[in-house]
């Protein structure tokens, strides 16, 4: 294997190496099956410890490109033929992807739960949506985080349909990370509690274009 220049410090190298395995592996340099370099050869091919290969090797093992075998070696799972799995992807997708994933499905899922929703329903979202303003005023992120997730499910489950429901709860489970890393307070969601609770009067109301005016001012912005 030639040398390659080492990289130069970041702040994290890890992510670095992981990148730089990433795309060998998707351009197809790796195939289906291989084994990956050791660890020293890694090392010595990019100029970094120890520490920085495994971590680089953990990364890839949780965006299922690669297959650690303990006393083995490290082997590619990634098949150019076949699609990667929707939950993989979404480890190493942006904040910025996610939240656009996330606009097209609320509207439609709003649209469908205002001429969906039962009266369980509309309890079900009324307590999610009173629970968030709560906590945004006592600044309590995380759980306003929580309740704002909840609320949005919610939202989901009322437009029976299990398949957008199932989608979205893929997607909330990954901007409630994000979320939590972007967010140091609650003032977002106090600014846009009026917004939620013009989108849930819509849903009560059975009046789907009005839910969907007001899913896209809600998602015009992050939370």
């Amino acid at each position: 294997m030639s040398k390659t220049e080492p990289i130069l410090q970041r702040s994290c190298l890890a992510d670095t190496v992981a990148d730089k395995l990433k795309e060998l592996i998707i351009s197809g340099k790796y195939k289906m099956g291989d084994r990956l370099a050791s660890e020293t050869e890694l090392m010595q091919l990019y100029g970094v410890g120890r520490s920085s290969i495994r971590e680089a090797v953990r990364i890839l093992s949780n965006s299922g490109l690669v297959r650690v075998q303990q006393g083995v070696g490290t082997f590619i799972e990634f098949d150019q033929g076949i699609a990667e799995p929707l939950h993989q992807r979404l480890k190493r997708a942006s904040g910025d992807d996610l939240n656009e994933v996330r606009q097209l499905l609320e509207l439609k899922i709003a649209e469908k739960a205002a001429l969906n929703r039962t009266q369980d329903d509309i309890d079900i979202m009324s307590g999610f949506l009173q629970k968030r303003n709560n906590a945004a005023l006592k600044n309590l992120t995380h759980e306003c985080i929580e309740a704002d997730i909840d609320f949005h499910i919610s939202i989901a489950l009322a437009a029976k349909n299990e398949i957008l429901a199932d989608l979205y709860k893929t997607i909330a489970s990954k901007m409630k990370k994000s979320f939590s890393q972007v967010l140091a307070d609650t003032e977002i969601f106090i600014r846009k509690q009026d917004m939620h609770a013009s989108l849930l009067q819509s849903i009560i109301d059975k009046d789907p274009k009005k839910a969907w005016y007001w899913a896209a001012k809600i998602t015009s912005q992050i939370c």
